[in-house]
C-alpha cells in the first residue's frame, strides 16, 4: 500500500498546504500517524506527531518544544476529503479545537469562529453539524479514557 499525499486546508485564513515534509509512520483504513516539523517555526513549537482519525472527524497532535518537552495535545475537528490527485487526502479544518495540557486541563477553542464561518457561508449546515458531532465524540473519548487511548496509535508508531 502506498501512503497517501496529505494536504491541510484551512477556512480561516483560506489556505491549502501540501504537507510535503510530514513523514507518515503508520497508515491503515482508520488512522494515519505522521511525524512533522513546525511549518512556521516558533520559539515555543518545534515538532510533533499527529494521528488522523479518518472515520471519526478529528486529528490528535502532540506538540513539542525544541527540547522535546511536551507542550500539549492539540485536537482539530476536521473533515476528510478526496484530494486533487490520486491517493491524496485533504484535511479540512472545521475550526473547533480542543487543547489538553500535560496537567490535564482542557480548553475548547474557536467555537465562535465555527459560528462565524457558518454565518458567512464559508461552511454549510452539514459541515457545522459534522463539526459539532465530531467535537462531542472527541470530548466523550477524552472524558472516558483521557488522552491516553487517543494517543495510543502515535505511541505505537514511534516505538
Amino acid at each position: 500500500m502506498s501512503y497517501p499525499v496529505l494536504y491541510r486546508k484551512r477556512i480561516i485564513p483560506n489556505e491549502c498546504i501540501l504537507l510535503k515534509d510530514d513523514r507518515i509512520l503508520q497508515c491503515d483504513d482508520n488512522t494515519i500517524v505522521t511525524a512533522w516539523e513546525a511549518i512556521h517555526p516558533r520559539s515555543d513549537l518545534s515538532h510533533g506527531y499527529s494521528c488522523y482519525y479518518l472515520k471519526r472527524g478529528y486529528k490528535i497532535s502532540k506538540f513539542y518544544r525544541a527540547d522535546s518537552s511536551l507542550m500539549y495535545w492539540y485536537c482539530d475537528i476536521v473533515e476528510y476529503q478526496k484530494g486533487p490527485e490520486e491517493n491524496s487526502i485533504v484535511t479540512l479544518d472545521l475550526l473547533a479545537d480542543v487543547v489538553i495540557y500535560p496537567d490535564g486541563k482542557i480548553r475548547i477553542l474557536d467555537l465562535d469562529e465555527l459560528s462565524d464561518a457558518f454565518e458567512q457561508k464559508l461552511i454549510d449546515e452539514k459541515q457545522l453539524k459534522t463539526a459539532l458531532h465530531s467535537l462531542g465524540d472527541l470530548m466523550d473519548a477524552i472524558y472516558e479514557n483521557s488522552i491516553s487511548a487517543l494517543e495510543a496509535p502515535i505511541i505505537k508508531a514511534i516505538l
